[in-house]
């Protein structure tokens, strides 16, 4: 498995609540389970109705990393992903697992090896190592948060430039669009008070004249 999947792995969580639209996905074992990849089935057979509050807890603590992230406050969301690392530990491993080249030699990479008591506890423990290493890769400005209101999901910034600032396509055209409307609304509220000023004063020049 790639370390990019890992860091996956906690935005897939964050982002099964929508705080300011008040839903939430994770109500259940069957979406815990549905948070799992393909390659982490007997992990996700693990889950009880018992992990259904603890992911909702270690989701909570992972928004707060994004949230730090997202508001420029880097020493607080390392700090917030270090408490999660210390609480989550796993063991890297070299693996070759699924991955063989053309000549079916493995494609040796890094493997992150949970030891968890439970399915939540697997589940941080990638989560959050994952996340540290995108964020010691690329920067804590890599960490957002969707500016297409009410959107407040989180995503990780994997853009040349820095410059996403949107979850998704759909909501950056969302956004987009809302901008446009707001601008052609300044304009026309701009050429109205425009119209109101010149009729003035016309009318103005005009009492004086008689």
């Amino acid at each position: 498995m790639e370390l990019a999947s890992y860091s996956d792995s906690a935005v897939r969580l964050v982002n099964t609540e929508e705080p300011a639209r008040g839903t939430d996905t994770l109500t259940s074992v069957e979406a815990v389970r549905a948070l799992f990849g393909a390659g982490s089935q007997a992990a996700a057979r693990r889950a009880t109705e018992a992990d259904v509050t603890r992911f909702r807890s270690v989701r909570a603590r992972l928004r707060a990393v994004f949230t730090a992230a997202d508001a420029g406050e880097a020493t607080r969301a390392v700090d917030l992903l270090n408490s999660l690392l210390l609480e989550f530990p796993v063991s890297p491993q070299i693996s070759g697992h699924d991955y063989l080249d053309d000549e079916g030699r493995p494609r040796w990479h890094m493997h992150l090896a949970d030891h968890p008591s439970n399915a939540t506890a697997g589940y941080a423990a990638t989560a959050a190592m994952g996340l540290a290493f995108h964020l010691t890769e690329y920067g804590v400005d890599r960490l957002g948060l969707c500016q297409a209101a009410p959107c407040r999901n989180a995503y990780l910034d994997t853009s040349t430039n820095r410059s996403r600032r949107y979850c998704s396509d759909r909501c950056a055209t969302r956004a987009n669009v809302a901008a446009y409307r707001a601008r052609k609304r300044l304009g026309a509220e701009r050429s109205a008070d425009t119209g109101r000023t010149a009729q003035s004063s016309q009318e103005t020049t005009a009492r004086t004249e008689r």
